[in-house]
């Protein structure tokens, strides 16, 4: 599938974040109950597209789509620093097969210098990032922007008021997740479980 196919395959109200995407110098994303987009197996990505009212079709140019954003974010020549947050539960939420698989990913993506991956663990109890999921970007030149999903479609956040509470909700998650070697072990006893 050609680059412009790929963007014709993206819903258009993601096409203007997926061009800061590939521009940034930082991400920060929390996911609670997913595995975060750029992290994503094709088989993981297919798995969540599908469990939703898309066609095959639309499924398959979706994780395509996927793929690609992967492929521009971290095959430039200077990667952004991705630093993820995820919640417990989404690393065991799946199919046992599709969920080894991805674990599997996430610990060998997570040894890149650029990529930082820790976990808010099942016992943090009731915290800010429950309320949905997020992305705030660093731009080159040092703007920010965030990006908010949710059942119908994204919306990119510039006002910087927003992107502000945004960094707080950030730094209430970070002080609940784990450190990154201890979130590698969490993730290492789950992928235990599925074997």
């Amino acid at each position: 599938m050609s680059t412009e196919a790929r963007a014709e395959a993206q819903a258009p109200w993601l096409r203007p974040w997926t061009d800061n995407e590939r521009r940034a110098t930082l991400l920060r994303w929390f996911e609670h109950s997913l595995i975060p987009g750029l992290l994503q197996t094709a088989d993981y990505a297919r798995a969540i597209l599908s469990a939703g009212p898309n066609r095959p079709a639309v499924v398959e140019e979706w994780t395509a789509s996927r793929l690609a954003r992967q492929a521009a974010v971290f095959d430039r020549d200077d990667p952004p620093t991705l630093s993820a947050i995820i919640g417990e539960s989404a690393l065991r939420f799946g199919n046992q097969s599709i969920m080894k698989d991805q674990l599997e990913h996430l610990v060998d993506i997570g040894d890149r210098s650029t990529v930082h991956i820790r976990v808010v663990p099942q016992g943090a109890g009731l915290h800010a990032g429950l309320t949905g999921a997020f992305v705030v970007a660093t731009l080159p030149g040092g703007s920010r922007l965030g990006y908010l999903d949710d059942q119908l479609r994204g919306r990119v956040v510039a006002d910087a008021d927003e992107v502000g509470d945004l960094d707080l909700t950030w730094e209430s998650l970070s002080a609940v997740a784990l450190p990154r070697d201890q979130s590698r072990d969490v993730i290492l006893r789950v992928i235990d479980d599925y074997t």
